[in-house]
């Protein structure tokens, strides 16, 4: 049995995270760290990608840089960020390296949620605490071996009594579970609850063990490092938020999520719009200005990326001015719309770093090279497959059938 255990360590004294950078820096100093962590991040993709490894080297950038606590509010201790923050974050680490972009916006989708919902509970106070003060890295667990990606039902449930709770869970997937500080899962409310009658509980390192069950020996973004575990954990009871996991889900899960996949997605696509820009002006100067025939697929990867770029921004400012607004999130304008974000710009990306690869011909299909897009193409081959484009365009068919159609344009 292959169980990493972290209790032993997760018990030793406290000893407050060295950074060099004090605790609350302005979000006017937040761009210069993101871009302090890219260029570090961007020099080790290659081997982070070759060898399938965890990009240890980034993230200890990110946790140097403070950037895993900018969206804590400063009462916290954290920066007090918005979305736009950390989707320009997301976009900026993309184009460095596909596996840390990935997994810095997944622990911000946890982290939101936590800070969103877990007010006026000493312990998730004093959790929000802990990752702006020592930088934690926050890990997901949504997925479990029978329920095929759905995130809205769970087998497993969450066991509450004497002011105490236990879980055990078949996570088919918890991205870099094993290099992760504390994970943020969802389970069954009660044994007798049904599956979609969830809540969602935080968890520290001391809180519980992993069994590896699956590796992670895939096409790309080989570095998040999605193994599978059996996840043991126990603790107090106020680590269950309060409000159920639907709320969450609709208001600060499914949201964020999107926005801030969406920008990671985006900033790969970027770099190889990047690449065949360079491929291109490369070929036009070595042959007195005449473009290749590739050339016209460079236009395309531009136009798509933009779109992407619109949409997101777009997205992001509705979500700003409506964020406090819980029947506003709730409302099937608002998912079907974000739903929607989600298809669109995983579509998108996709298509961007295809037409990349046109223009770069055999330059861009080569694995070595400087106009290489095939670590691009095989991360942002995972986009549509992240919560599987076709179960949300299912399920936004049943929603858009209860939604009124617009009587005028301006409506």
């Amino acid at each position: 049995m292959n169980v990493i255990n972290v209790n032993e360590a997760s018990k030793r004294k406290h000893v407050p995270l060295e950074t060099g950078i004090p605790a609350s820096l302005k979000l006017s100093d937040l761009t210069a760290r993101v871009a302090e962590v890219a260029a570090i991040a961007a020099a080790h993709a290659g081997a982070v990608d070759r060898d399938a490894r965890f990009p240890i080297e980034a993230i200890t950038a990110a946790k140097k840089n403070r950037l895993l606590g900018v969206l804590v509010p400063t009462e916290f201790g954290g920066d007090g960020a918005e979305i736009h923050d950390v989707m320009d974050m997301c976009f900026a680490l993309g184009r460095a390296c596909s596996a840390t972009a990935m997994i810095i916006a997944m622990h911000h989708v946890k982290v939101a949620c936590i800070t969103r919902h877990g007010r006026g509970t000493a312990w998730m106070e004093n959790m929000m605490r802990a990752i702006a003060d020592d930088q934690l890295l926050m890990g997901s667990s949504t997925t479990e071996g029978n329920n095929g990606g759905n995130v809205r039902s769970s087998a497993a449930a969450a066991e509450v009594a004497d002011g105490k709770f236990s879980l055990l869970r078949d996570a088919s997937v918890i991205s870099y579970g094993a290099e992760c500080d504390g994970i943020v899962t969802t389970a069954r409310r009660a044994i007798d609850a049904a599956s979609s009658d969830q809540v969602l509980v935080v968890l520290r390192k001391a809180d519980y063990d992993l069994e590896i069950t699956q590796g992670w020996e895939v096409m790309g973004m080989r570095g998040t490092r999605s193994t599978g575990f059996k996840l043991k954990a126990e603790g107090l009871a106020e680590q269950v938020l309060v409000e159920s996991y639907d709320k969450i889900h609709k208001e600060s899960m499914v949201p964020y999520a999107h926005l801030v996949w969406g920008s990671a997605w985006t900033g790969i696509s970027a770099s190889a719009v990047d690449k065949a820009q360079a491929f291109l002006r490369k070929v036009a100067r070595s042959a007195n200005g005449v473009m290749p025939p590739g050339a016209v697929h460079f236009g395309k990867a531009k136009a798509t990326l933009n779109r992407a770029r619109a949409l997101l921004t777009s997205m992001g400012d509705y979500f700003h001015r409506i964020k406090d607004d819980k029947s506003a999130l709730a409302s099937l304008e608002f998912q079907a719309a974000i739903s929607s974000l989600k298809i669109e710009v995983s579509d998108l990306a996709v298509e961007t770093v295809l037409a990349t690869l046109r223009a770069n011909g055999l330059s861009g299909y080569r694995n070595d090279g400087e106009f290489s897009v095939s670590r691009e193409l095989r991360d942002v081959l995972s986009s549509p497959l992240m919560i599987h484009n076709d179960r949300i365009a299912a399920n936004m068919a049943t929603a858009n059938l209860m939604a009124a159609v617009p009587t005028s344009l301006r409506a």
